[in-house]
């Protein structure tokens, strides 16, 4: 399986941060839509991802619900027909819910930056690191952690959980999820030693 360092932020505005990760990215960004469909799984989280040509991927990973920087372990695998993919999950699991979401990324070194704009959410940064096979994820939250103060992103903005969860929270608010929004809860320092658990 692969794996990365993934931190996520809430901004108001993309434009500014827009701005410096294209000074720092030596090529133009790519912009992908992308629709996920969520399954209800014992371990992890496990979505199809559907992109406009109808083709997409089948992601399973698992990831500490945490603010700070995490290592996230995922498996890939392609498919040709998206949409069939998820039909037939869907005839065996139960679907949690899909999110929707206009994705820019930028390539600054081995990291990926994702401007993404999302249905209902809003709009958000996510980092991913990309780790090399059986490296040491402290590179990789220590580069996460530099690049989020290079795009001026300051650490009460950082989320925790994936997408679904804070849609999940808007529809049922007595929900307990990993995510609370920065004004509730103050992220814990991108640096403590406590933010992989």
């Amino acid at each position: 399986m692969a794996a990365n360092i993934e931190l996520k932020a809430h901004v108001h505005e993309l434009d500014a941060v827009r701005a410096r990760a294209a000074a720092l990215a030596k090529d133009p960004s790519t912009v992908i839509d992308q629709t996920d469909t969520f399954f209800a799984v014992s371990t992890g989280r496990l979505k199809v991802r559907a992109f406009a040509d109808g083709s997409g991927e089948l992601i399973s990973y698992e990831r500490a619900d945490d603010h700070g920087p995490k290592t996230s372990v995922y498996t890939r695998v392609s498919c040709q027909d998206a949409r069939a993919m998820a039909d037939a999950l869907g005839r065996v699991l139960p679907r949690r819910g899909i999110v929707v979401k206009r994705r820019e990324v930028f390539l600054v070194g081995r990291t990926r930056i994702h401007l993404d704009r999302v249905d209902n959410l809003g709009s958000f940064v996510e980092l991913e690191v990309v780790l090399a096979a059986e490296e040491s994820s402290d590179a990789g939250r220590q580069e996460a952690c530099e690049l989020l103060r290079s795009l001026e992103i300051p650490e009460s903005a950082l989320v925790a959980g994936a997408y679904i969860d804070l849609l999940e929270q808007q529809t049922r608010p007595d929900r307990r999820t990993a995510y609370t929004t920065p004004r509730r809860r103050r992220a814990r320092p991108v640096d403590s030693p406590k933010a992989e658990r």
